[in-house]
């Protein structure tokens, strides 16, 4: 702050400046009735030094003027003239006495003890935000005091602004002062002073001393007022003369950017900042149009940083509302998505339950179908008399000898299969075969066989005709071992010695499900005793076998949605190694369209049902087993899965009811599910415009309270006239003074 110093009109100005400097142990002059103690401070016209009254023993400060040779009694006239204006005011260094025929002349001034503004930054630093705002409100609110009764400063900076012993500042050193009327111009101090005013022909304006507060408020946070630098100081020092050095300062200060530095120091808000900004703004245009407007900026932030916590709250506070309305809201949301995904699941497993024991119904109409069909070709007068004779055939009696070489067998079996009424029985049935696909390409209900063929009453195959021509030839072999033959749940090891006490069906029987080798997929037989009769007695004389392509079954059949949602599976239910195995599946038929047969590996036992599933037990979380197949990724999902055995039809005759297929209906959990997530997402929807439209009426409230309290006091405010003499104490405006 130690360059700080008034601009100086003239070099005689500045050399009587130095001759008052000379001597500075002794005072210029004796001061009737007052004690001269110390020497306080020198300024560009004169020096102030500390007394005390002789009567009452009051401190006073005593401002000698130049000497005689040198000083202009204008000055002293000046000065005492504003300080006169000023008398009495609370915010003014107040004055005493004057000496106007001292040698050199004096005024004694009330003495303020605690020094300068200057003095303070120096010793203890910039200001913080909030010290830094009292201050500036206070040294604004007097200079308005003096703008009110007509005085300008005119040189306002740190050094001219005194402290109280309530360290309050005190306006001081009114010597390069106007009143408003006076047109003479006035220069203040570099950096402090408005770029207008630096110009010998300048006229005084009140928006000088309003540059002047912006640049102390900048000096009090940030530690030196805006613009100065040592390259800019030395710009305008190498000036020639005052009004080069003037047009220098003047083309920095308006060439330069606005200062950033205070907005950058902690706690300073928009607010304030803005103020600073508008109090610097090189055109006046641009800046408060008087100290006036300064104080209202203030006091409407000030008004703004008061109503922020009732603002705040009263946009928090709904907010905070809905927000925890929102959260137990959701809490409901999730509890009642919960319980409706709870009730839809058990809807959907009954549902299951219930499809599947009604699939499973469809599966036993369709077996007491083709029991009825094989009953039915049994009994027809065409098969037993065609049966009959090839049963006549030598080399049949050959195949059913016990004693029989392997060798010996191959060879009747040769014969077997030449013969010619054992071929007029294969002719037969390969009508009767294709008489039952004819029907079915008319008739999708119409049922369809793999194969049709007889065995005689040992189990040796007598006759046969298959739909797949790759079919091999079991002609002749024996086949007592196999379920459709003995009526047993499974297969007994196979020979092909014949024993004439083998276990054969008494009635028409569902054999266990068995695997065609040729085309991988899962058959069932429909086996039927043959009578012939003899003697009047009906006796046994072979077994009818028709068998079935687990696809045929018409749950099999029926379309599977594209998602592949829901859909009916049916499964091995017989105790065993094979207990879970699945028969019949829609990826088998997806796999079928692509290629011509299933792929083996899909009958691995690691992709059977597990029990629990098989055994009709409601599951929630079923895992589809084929779904961990590579082929069967669409089916690796969550599932609802129930169960239903499938009885035998016509089951009252004392044997076990079961068939040992399982019907499983797989219902996909997501689908099952998304009418309550798509409620409880509709509820979320309805939260969130709720949400939106709170938080835009309280954002538009919030704004219409802000705009209706915002300052004002704008950049357009219209700016007073001038004032003519001096302001009475109440108008406390800053007035602008006429311009020339």
């Amino acid at each position: 702050m130690s360059f700080d110093f008034t601009q100086q009109q003239t070099p005689a100005d500045l050399a009587r400046s130095k001759d008052l400097s000379l001597a500075r142990t002794q005072p210029p002059t004796e001061v009737p009735g007052y004690e001269l103690q110390q020497f306080l401070g020198a300024g560009a016209y004169g020096e102030v030094w500390v007394g005390v009254n002789r009567n009452t023993g009051r401190r006073v400060a005593i401002k000698f003027f130049a000497h005689p040779r040198g000083v202009d009694e204008s000055l002293l006239n000046r000065e005492v003239e504003k300080l006169v204006f000023l008398s009495a005011d609370r915010y003014v260094v107040q004055l005493l006495e004057v000496g106007w025929q001292a040698d050199p002349p004096y005024y004694v001034m009330e003495y303020v003890e605690n020094g300068s503004l200057d003095d303070l930054l120096r010793k203890q630093g910039t200001f913080t935000v909030s010290e830094a705002v009292e201050m500036f409100h206070e040294i604004a609110v007097g200079l308005a005091h003096a703008h009110g009764k007509g005085v300008l400063h005119c040189d306002l900076k740190p050094a001219n602004i005194l402290l109280d012993q309530d360290h309050r500042p005190r306006l001081a050193d009114f010597g390069q002062s106007r009143l408003s009327h006076e047109q003479r111009p006035a220069l203040g101090t570099l950096f402090y002073m408005a770029p207008e005013q630096a110009d010998l022909e300048a006229v005084p304006d009140v928006q000088w001393d309003v540059y002047a507060l912006g640049a102390i408020l900048h000096c009090l946070v940030v530690g030196a007022p805006p613009h100065r630098s040592q390259g800019t100081i030395g710009k305008i020092d190498s000036a020639v003369d005052l009004k080069t050095r003037l047009a220098r300062y003047r083309q920095a200060i308006e060439s330069a950017p606005l200062s950033t530095e205070h907005r950058k120091i902690r706690g300073m808000d928009r607010a304030l900042a803005d103020i600073v900004d508008r109090c610097l703004a090189p055109n006046p245009q641009d800046r408060f149009a008087n100290v006036q407007e300064v104080l209202d900026a203030l006091a409407a932030r000030a008004r703004n940083r008061a109503r922020l916590p009732l603002m705040v709250l009263g946009f928090v506070g709904p907010l905070l509302v809905l927000l925890v309305t929102a959260f137990f809201s959701h809490r409901g949301y999730q509890r009642a998505v919960a319980d409706a995904e709870r009730g839809y699941r058990q809807w959907a497993l009954e549902n299951n339950k219930f499809a599947a024991g009604f699939a499973a119904g469809k599966v036993t109409t369709d077996l007491g179908r083709y029991f009825e069909i094989a009953r039915e070709e049994a009994e027809r007068g065409e098969l037993l008399p065609q049966f009959v004779e090839a049963l006549s055939s030598p080399a049949l009696a050959r195949l059913t000898d016990p004693d029989a070489t392997e060798e010996e067998l191959r060879a009747a079996r040769d014969e077997f299969r030449r013969d010619p009424q054992r071929i007029r029985l294969d002719n037969y049935l390969m009508d009767r075969l294709v008489s039952y696909e004819h029907r079915s390409e008319t008739d999708s209900r119409a049922p369809r066989f793999a194969s049709v063929f007889v065995t005689d009453e040992h189990g040796i195959q007598v006759s046969a005709a298959f739909d797949d021509k790759s079919a091999g030839d079991s002609i002749g072999v024996n086949r007592s071992y196999r379920t459709y033959f003995h009526g047993g749940p499974h297969d007994l090891p196979e020979t092909a010695t014949v024993s004439h006490t083998a276990p054969h069906i008494e009635r028409t029987h569902l054999s266990a499900a068995f695997l065609s080798e040729t085309q991988q997929i899962w058959k069932v037989a429909i086996s039927t005793p043959i009578h012939r009769e003899i003697e009047g007695r009906k006796q046994f004389a072979g077994v009818l076998v028709l068998t079935v392509a687990i696809g045929e079954f018409e749950i099999s059949k029926s379309a599977v949605s594209d998602a592949h949602d829901r859909f009916a599976v049916l499964v091995d239910g017989r105790a065993g190694d094979d207990h879970g195995t699945i028969l019949q599946h829609p990826l088998f038929l997806d796999i079928l369209e692509r290629q011509a047969k299933v792929d083996a590996d899909l009958f691995d036992s690691q992709y059977h049902v597990p029990p629990d599933a098989v055994n009709g037990q409601q599951i929630e979380s079923y895992i589809d087993p084929l779904g961990t197949h590579p082929k069967g990724s669409e089916y690796d999902r969550r599932w609802l899965a129930a169960s239903a055995p499938v009885l035998l039809p016509g089951n009252g005759n004392g044997d076990d009811p079961h068939s040992g297929m399982v019907v499983l209906i797989q219902s996909d959990y997501q689908s099952v599910v998304a009418p309550a997530r798509a409620l409880g997402d509709q509820f979320i929807r309805n939260n969130l415009w709720m949400l939106a439209v709170v938080l835009t009426v309280s954002l538009t409230l919030w704004y219409v309270v802000v705009w209706m309290f915002r300052d004002s006091a704008g950049p357009d405010r219209r700016r007073l006239g001038p004032a003519s003499g001096v302001a009475p104490w109440h108008a406390i405006d800053t007035l602008p003074s006429r311009r020339s």
